[in-house]
């Protein structure tokens, strides 16, 4: 009888053990851990990572609560994307998320099973992280800040009706700018506008290279460049010293000295990247028959402060549009 009781005693607390220990196991493959990796700050990417953390949340995912968010920046050094993409992978991310091109494209080295979401990636397929952009293929989907280059390029005639010659400038060595910049001159030819164009490799380029354009141009157009977007300030500098409006491609550069444009909202576009993981984690969706998701139209968007000081008009119908639809600063 005691052995009876001995052994059931004995059976009961294997029972327990073996209940919490399975218990735990399942506890720790509940916490969803999502990588996220980003080039650098600068207010326009800090607001996409904004957004994406509040479209998680939108979706039943709290940061620090049922999904831990493994936020990694390389502060502008791609020497460190690498590194950082390797260690997001090896802790077991159930997906990873890539703000930027070179930090997409080096999660998309690191992985080829792990879910990737495109954060903010201008032309996904030109930078070899996708087949095509409505069946990407392999484990990479997500979103494209493509600027609407055309209703920009329309409103730059709008402002300066007189305009002869408009430049433009990007860096070389960022692959989302570069296709920006071949989509402006494009949109340029048709609407027939005169365009000169002019290249840096790094920030250290910005300033000789925009006080030569500055002299050869009447106003400036930028593409989403994150490198120039860096050193917004340089640019503005030397605009606002030979008076010469300087267009570029996203509010936070408009709010830096930029006069106006239609700027590709970059919260709502990590809203959507939130939305998106969340989708991949529930199941929802897979990457490879994901198409990647865009932002049909910009948000108009002035400086008042910008266009007074070098004393150009704001046409009334866009200020009425900024004012009821978009942002005005003043």
């Amino acid at each position: 009888m005691k052995r009876m009781v001995a052994f059931i005693s004995i059976l009961v607390m294997f029972l327990i053990v073996a209940f919490f220990s399975e218990n735990k196991h399942l506890t720790s493959q509940s916490q969803v851990r999502v990588g996220v990796l980003t080039l650098m700050h600068h207010p326009a990417l800090d607001q996409i990572q904004e957004g994406f953390t509040a479209g998680l949340a939108e979706k039943g995912y709290h940061n620090g609560k049922n999904i831990q968010i493994d936020y990694q920046n390389a502060q502008g050094d791609q020497s460190n994307l690498k590194t950082m993409a390797s260690k997001l992978v090896n802790e077991n991310s159930n997906v990873v998320v890539g703000i930027t091109t070179p930090a997409s494209q080096a999660l998309a080295n690191a992985t080829k099973k792990i879910p990737l979401v495109l954060g903010a990636v201008t032309d996904p397929k030109t930078a070899g992280l996708v087949k095509n952009f409505q069946h990407p293929g392999g484990n990479i989907t997500g979103v494209s800040n493509l600027s609407p280059v055309a209703e920009q390029l329309r409103l730059i005639q709008e402002f300066m009706p007189h305009l002869q010659t408009l430049g433009v400038i990007y860096t070389s060595s960022d692959s989302s700018a570069v296709a920006e910049y071949k989509l402006i001159v494009k949109k340029a030819r048709q609407l027939n506008i005169s365009l000169k164009s002019y290249s840096i490799s790094n920030s250290n380029d910005l300033n000789q290279v925009s006080q030569q354009m500055l002299q050869q141009v009447d106003a400036v157009i930028v593409p989403a460049d994150n490198v120039i977007a860096g050193a917004m300030q340089t640019l503005v500098k030397n605009a606002d010293a030979v008076n010469k409006p300087v267009f570029p491609a996203v509010d936070t550069m408009v709010k830096q000295g930029g006069v106006a444009t239609y700027s590709i909202n970059q919260y709502k576009l990590g809203i959507m990247g939130g939305h998106l993981t969340a989708a991949l984690l529930k199941g929802q969706k897979q990457p490879a028959t994901t198409p990647i998701e865009y932002v049909r139209h910009g948000d108009p968007v002035v400086n008042l402060k910008q266009a007074r000081k070098l004393g150009i008009k704001v046409p009334s119908r866009f200020l009425h549009e900024a004012q009821s639809k978009g942002e005005v600063f003043k």
